[in-house]
């Protein structure tokens, strides 16, 4: 029997190995204080050495489009395919296209992107069981720590399409919209793909939470929701149109 393997950064760690905390865990677990002293400091090389080795493997990249969505969707789902359209597209506006490298929209996304000849960049994240890269990278980054992965996503696009997805895909829609909404980066396009799977959202958010004052009502203009390919696509705008992080 074939046993679990999972990527730590560059390392891949079978066997007993594989029992180690992922770092994010690592780093969030109380410790003593001796034990602090000599571990978290290392902890900071660490993290700074993932932002440097993503920073020098994306800093050539051209505008690009973040897409995010679930792992789980499957080949024969139709938002698998409308994903592999939606990259195509985006490469033929001359956008790269990134998403998080792994299985389901992500490789619908590289796989779009990548047999239309276009930059398909994948990032990949350290989980408990191995997921691995999708077959359809043209650059592919791992990481330990979600928090630098995030930040390669928010500083080299200059939009995102979110697809259906769970708590994964709605931690990145909600952090790029923190982001965007408190003016932290330059405003970017931000479009939900798929208006049965965005609507009851989306119909909360401008009923409870924007009736009840906890956002304005012009940050609800932040978003387009869509079931067209080409209206997404036309809502990233052109390569180079918007700034990055």
């Amino acid at each position: 029997m074939t046993q679990p393997k999972r990527r730590q950064g560059a390392v891949l760690l079978g066997g007993k190995e594989h029992a180690q905390p992922m770092a994010d865990q690592a780093l969030l677990e109380g410790r003593e204080e001796h034990e602090w002293s000599q571990r978290d400091p290392w902890r900071v090389l660490r993290i700074q050495s993932e932002f440097v080795e993503g920073f020098d493997a994306l800093n050539k990249l051209e505008p690009a489009v973040s897409i995010f969505g679930s792992a789980r969707t499957r080949p024969e789902d139709p938002m698998y395919k409308a994903t592999e359209e939606l990259a195509r597209k985006l490469v033929e506006k001359g956008f790269a296209v990134i998403t998080g490298g792994g299985p389901g929209i992500m490789e619908a996304g590289n796989k779009g992107a990548y047999e239309a000849g276009g930059c398909s960049v994948g990032l990949g994240i350290e989980l408990p069981h191995e997921q691995g890269m999708n077959d359809y990278i043209s650059i592919g980054v791992n990481f330990r720590y979600f928090f630098v992965r995030k930040t390669m996503f928010l500083k080299y696009s200059q939009g995102f399409v979110t697809m259906p997805g769970g708590f994964g895909t709605m931690d990145e829609l909600f952090e790029a919209l923190t982001l965007i909404q408190t003016g932290k980066v330059t405003h970017f396009p931000m479009v939900l793909f798929g208006t049965a799977y965005w609507t009851g959202l989306m119909d909360w958010i401008r009923g409870t939470v924007a009736e009840g004052g906890f956002i304005s009502p012009e940050d609800l203009d932040l978003v387009t929701v869509t079931d067209d390919v080409d209206e997404a696509v036309a809502a990233m705008g052109a390569p180079g149109q918007f700034g990055t992080v």
